[in-house]
């Protein structure tokens, strides 16, 4: 009697096993997919900032971010620039203007492709922490 209703669920058991399983197997390969390609970004240094010169506030704020590619040279401590900020508009935290450069940082990333130098390092990003020469404008 007990074997008899064994063998009559089991058609069933194994349709809402496939049904369940298969949806469950894909989305995990789908999450490990995901989680190695983020990983491998994070070690190519291609996430946010990749290949770009990052000013940063003292107080850690991006203001803005440049292609490296764009550049003709990177700025010293000491230097004098001008950044867009976040623009002139209403609620904006860093406007436009000057910035006094006070450390720059490099970051390199070794190089594993195929047809590399021995030992090839490329610069990956550079970080500028830069302090505001602008007034405080208050609000009247």
């Amino acid at each position: 009697m007990m074997i008899g209703s064994i063998v009559s669920i089991t058609p069933y058991a194994d349709i809402i096993t496939f049904v369940v399983g298969l949806p469950t197997v894909l989305a995990t390969y789908y999450q490990a997919f995901k989680t190695r390609q983020e990983a491998r970004r994070e070690r190519d240094g291609m996430l946010h900032s990749q290949d770009c010169l990052e000013f940063v506030s003292l107080n850690g704020d991006c203001i803005n971010l440049v292609p490296l590619e764009t550049l003709h040279s990177l700025p010293k401590a000491g230097d004098v620039i001008l950044l867009p900020g976040d623009g002139v508009r209403e609620g904006t935290l860093y406007l436009p203007g000057a910035y006094l450069v006070d450390s720059v940082e490099h970051y390199y990333t070794r190089v594993d492709k195929k047809g590399c130098r021995p030992q090839e390092a490329r610069l990956t990003k550079a970080v500028a922490k830069v302090t505001s020469l602008n007034p405080v404008m208050a609000l009247a």
